[in-house]
């Protein structure tokens, strides 16, 4: 039988309520107000985008370069002002195929670039006597000086190409270019993808001052009017890396067995990418000795079992897939009660940092009616995920929360990285 009463436990455990809300929110702000002072003690990094949000009347034809996974993306994107726009042309092509790979350690910057180079080429086509500028959604850990130069830190995501870390990447983009005599298209600005969705979302709701990305991994960035900054600047708050949160034994466990230990503790804690490991690894805790969880459940599963039927026919399907046995309904009706238990504990938290950022962008004034621009399969698409960190806004906002609207802003980045071309130039 299932250790029930271990499993009732932990469930318990990541049960938060309304007071532990407002005091997450409480640290999450007194970070990003610390971080902004660079003091050591904060666990956000408020990494400035040295960038604004858009009037929504940018007008003009402008390039959009998306790098941030095996598929890289490039946009001939027409903004009309009055916040509307066209997509003139699409570009999408994987970086690894049977036949070549332009992202591991036998590629090299000249094979990458020049690849990007080629797709930028075939979208600028007809267009070679206009000068066109480009915006670059770079969403790979940089160090920026200023919204063109991001010298890359260190390649994540398997990406391993040598000689562009410590470099700055819009060099060796126009490096390609000018290799390629491709001489009317400039880069001119790069941005991280949560950054770009804020911009894309801001250009159509000129109302909307914060971003996040909540997905496999969590994000969000925010417009800094009141962190002495000269004039408002987007700050990408690394959010996933906040720590002063109430974690529980299996946490930790899962924390230390990670690639990164001791880092980005509050995605681990709600992210697609961990939240199945997190299931996996405290149902394998509490089932009978001599059944296992071979296989890691996915955020794909966990949206599968919070959507099943009365008799548990998916649930019971995946327990099949992954740990071999035929789960009765008791086993099966479990897994999904912690299958529930970390969504919408999940969804809570989100909604603790959101809110943690909405009162540092109302500073010493009131929460005004606002968009909050999300993009990310978990908002999208986990079943409750939306309903959860809406009443959870409530519960630490109050009637306040009435005013947020969050908008889900799907494929943003190209919109985004147009844009920040637009107010680069």
């Amino acid at each position: 039988m299932i250790d029930i009463n271990k499993l009732n436990e932990v469930i318990a455990a990541m049960e938060l309520d309304s007071d532990q809300l407002k005091e997450i929110a409480q640290a999450y702000r007194q970070d990003m107000v610390r971080g902004l002072k660079g003091e050591e003690d904060s666990t956000l990094q408020m990494l400035n985008s040295y960038i604004g949000l858009p009037s929504g009347d940018e007008q003009g034809y402008y390039l959009a370069l998306d790098l941030g996974g095996t598929n890289v993306r490039v946009l001939l994107i027409r903004l009309d002002g009055g916040s509307r726009y066209e997509e003139v042309k699409k570009l999408v092509r994987p970086l690894v195929t049977e036949e070549y790979n332009l992202i591991n350690k036998e590629s090299s910057p000249e094979k990458l670039f020049g690849f990007i180079a080629d797709m930028i080429a075939e979208a600028v086509e007809g267009l070679d006597t206009e000068k066109i500028y480009l915006g670059h959604a770079f969403s790979f850990g940089s160090k920026q000086e200023n919204i063109y130069n991001a010298r890359l830190i260190k390649w994540s995501k398997e990406f391993a190409v040598p000689g562009v870390e410590g470099q700055v990447v819009n060099d060796l983009l126009k490096k390609a270019l000018a290799e390629k005599g491709i001489t009317n298209v400039e880069p001119n600005s790069v941005i991280n993808d949560t950054v770009a969705i804020l911009l894309a979302a801001a250009y159509e709701r000129p109302d909307t001052t914060i971003g996040m990305i909540y997905a496999t991994g969590y994000n969000a960035c925010y417009i800094e009017s009141y962190g002495g900054l000269k004039t408002p600047e987007i700050i990408n708050m690394e959010s996933g890396g906040f720590a002063k949160l109430m974690r529980t034994e299996y946490d930790a466990r899962l924390d230390a067995m990670s690639q990164t230990p001791g880092s980005q503790q509050l995605e681990k804690m709600i992210s697609g990418r961990y939240m199945g490991e997190l299931i996996t690894l405290i149902f394998n805790d509490v089932l009978p000795e001599g059944k296992h969880f071979d296989k890691v459940m996915t955020s794909i599963d966990i949206s599968a079992m919070l959507s099943d039927d009365d008799a548990y026919t998916k649930t019971k399907s995946i327990i099949k897939e992954k740990a071999g046995f035929d789960a009765c309904d008791f086993g099966a009706s479990s897994l999904r009660r912690l299958a529930e238990a970390v969504s919408v504990r999940s969804a809570r938290l989100a909604a603790a940092a959101l809110a943690g950022a909405i009162w540092q962008v109302a500073g010493t004034g009131k929460i005004r009616p606002q968009h909050v621009a999300i993009d990310g399969s978990v908002y999208a698409y986990m079943p409750g995920v939306k309903e959860n960190l809406l009443k959870a806004l409530y519960e630490i906002l109050g009637e306040d929360a009435a005013n947020i609207m969050p908008v889900l802003v799907s494929g943003g980045c190209g919109l985004g990285a147009a844009i920040a071309a637009a107010i680069a130039e």
